[in-house]
C-alpha cells in the first residue's frame, strides 16, 4: 500500500460494488500533470469478483464545455495526446459517433489509441454481424482506419465535452465553446 501512495495512487479496496453487491470494489485515484493541460484525476473501480469495470478523467480546474476537432493526416498525429471523459461523445464523419452512456468510460490515450479502440469495436461487430452487407461495411471501415494509422488516408475526428474534461492536446486542433444541454 505504501509503494502505491509512493506513486501517487490512493487506493480503497473492499467496498460495496454497485453490480454484485459484494464487497469486492477496489477504487483508485490518481493525480496526473498533462502537459498543456493541467492536472487532472483518474478514478477507477473495479470488482474482482463480477469484473465490473468503469474509469474516469476529470480535470482539476472547472472547464467550459468545449468541442475540439483535429484533421489527421499523417503518421506523426497517431502521437497527439487525447483526454476522453466519460461524458464525451466522440464523432467521426463518415465512419462512427460514440456518444456516452452508462457503461462510458474516460481514457487517457493518443489518436493511435483513439482510432485503435474504435477499429476493436468495428472487428468484434463484423464477428457477430449476420448480413454479408453489414461485413462489408464494417471491414471497409475497418481497412479505412488502417490506412489513416498508417499514414495513407485523412479524416476528422472530433470530441464534444458538456464537462470540459477532454482534449485533443495539439496545435492543429480547432477548440469552440459549446453550449450545455438542458435536460
Amino acid at each position: 500500500m505504501d509503494k502505491l501512495k509512493e506513486y501517487g495512487i490512493d487506493e480503497l479496496k473492499n467496498q460495496t460494488c454497485p453490480m454484485c453487491g459484494k464487497k469486492t470494489l477496489t477504487l483508485t485515484e490518481i493525480k496526473r500533470e498533462i502537459p498543456y493541460f493541467g492536472n487532472v484525476y483518474i478514478y477507477s473501480m473495479t470488482c474482482s469478483n463480477c469484473k465490473f469495470h468503469k474509469s474516469d478523467v476529470e480535470v482539476e480546474k472547472k472547464n467550459l464545455p468545449l468541442k475540439f476537432s483535429i484533421e489527421v493526416s499523417g503518421e506523426d498525429d497517431m502521437k497527439i495526446r487525447v483526454v476522453k471523459s466519460s461524458q464525451a461523445t466522440i464523432k467521426i464523419p463518415r465512419v462512427v459517433e460514440i456518444t456516452p452512456g452508462p457503461a462510458s468510460n474516460g481514457y487517457i490515450t493518443n489518436i493511435e489509441g483513439l482510432l485503435t479502440r474504435v477499429k476493436d469495436m468495428f472487428e468484434g461487430q463484423k464477428e457477430i454481424e449476420e448480413d454479408k452487407n453489414k461485413k462489408k461495411e464494417y471491414m471497409k471501415l475497418i481497412k479505412k482506419l488502417n490506412r489513416v494509422m498508417w499514414g495513407k488516408d485523412k479524416l476528422k475526428i472530433i470530441i464534444e465535452d458538456p464537462t470540459g474534461n477532454s482534449a485533443i492536446i495539439s496545435d492543429k486542433v480547432k477548440v469552440e465553446r459549446i453550449s450545455r444541454k438542458k435536460k
